[in-house]
């Protein structure tokens, strides 16, 4: 997560990736190579330090990249899918206002299940209760992924959840720091931020439905991102995991594919003990804010069958509570 930036401009990315093979390239030289004038050029990268990137510029020597970035790459994923990747129509993306939106106009043209729109950089990037989820060039792994559904709005129910036991699970694969859930859409480690999640659905409550499941985990964070963060947050990098983003994302995406088959048979029910086990708020004092500014306060006790969130209060009684507009946090009974 950083700041939020602007579209970028148009040669910066064909820029990026000719800086990272490490070597310096003269102004004049990439002047020419990508048709651009000098001031241009340097426009350009300075806009990529304004993201966060390191660009060393020396005279004489021109600009170089001394930090590797692993770009995205489609094939590479297929690759680590292996046999898994018939299953999606992968595309990667330089930036892009938001992946939910781009994915959200693809639906609604007739994407087909299994589009996934992959992207270096958001500038307008959705997070949930319309917050901006931010993402960092090289550092973030943003995605969102569409799918399709027969059985109605009516059996999306807990689908958020679900997401985030998959993203859990692929990074728990690769982290001696567990990866825990925060109810609805929260992935954290040690109660700081890793990743979160925006699931958005369209459709029939009884007939043909979708969703376009939005998806975000810090990778490397610099110090720029992290103060233009209002949370704790971490990153792969600071938990030891030294998993490259394409591997990353194939790891995801097979993890997804795991838990929406169980989901479209069986509903979150079937995931419910295993996304409980992860439950970093169980048996906390919580503090839940309610759409209408009223705040509740008990014990956390899990979630039901279909997602909610159980809160126990002082007299033990239990009461769940469903919602995309309800904030969780950490607080004291009273």
């Amino acid at each position: 997560m950083a700041p939020v930036h602007t579209r970028p401009h148009k040669a910066l990315f064909p820029l990026l990736r000719r800086l990272s093979d490490g070597r310096f390239h003269s102004g004049e030289a990439l002047a020419q190579s990508f048709g651009l004038s000098r001031a241009s050029i340097f426009n350009a990268l300075a806009q990529a330090e304004s993201m966060g990137l390191v660009i060393h510029a020396v005279r004489g020597r021109g600009y170089r990249m001394p930090h590797p970035v692993e770009w995205l790459d489609g094939e590479i994923v297929g690759r680590h899918l292996g046999r898994h990747a018939a299953s999606y129509a992968i595309h990667i993306l330089d930036s892009v206002d938001s992946t939910n939106n781009a994915l959200m106009a693809a639906a609604l043209a007739g994407a087909a299940d299994g589009t996934l729109f992959c992207v270096e950089h958001q500038h307008a990037g959705k997070g949930r209760r319309g917050r901006q989820w931010h993402s960092v060039v090289g550092g973030s792994l943003t995605f969102s992924l569409l799918w399709r559904f027969e059985t109605g709005l009516q059996s999306l129910a807990g689908l958020s959840l679900a997401v985030g036991l998959a993203i859990a699970r692929a990074v728990n694969r690769h982290s001696h720091h567990v990866a825990r859930l925060k109810w609805p859409n929260d992935v954290l480690v040690d109660y700081r931020k890793l990743g979160g999640i925006l699931v958005e659905v369209q459709g029939d409550m009884h007939g043909s439905a979708f969703a376009i499941v939005g998806v975000g985990l810090n990778c490397r964070l610099g110090d720029a991102q992290r103060e233009g963060v209002d949370q704790a947050v971490v990153d792969l990098q600071e938990m030891g995991v030294a998993i490259g983003r394409n591997q990353l994302l194939a790891d995801c995406l097979l993890e997804l594919q795991r838990v929406v088959d169980i989901f479209r048979e069986r509903g979150f029910a079937a995931l419910r003990d295993e996304w409980m086990a992860l439950d970093a708020y169980a048996g906390k004092t919580v503090t839940l804010a309610l759409p209408d500014a009223r705040r509740v306060h008990g014990v956390a006790a899990g979630v039901d069958g279909t997602g909610a969130f159980l809160l126990r209060d002082a007299g033990a009684a239990t009461t769940a509570f469903s919602g995309g507009e309800i904030s969780l946090r950490l607080g004291t009974v009273r």
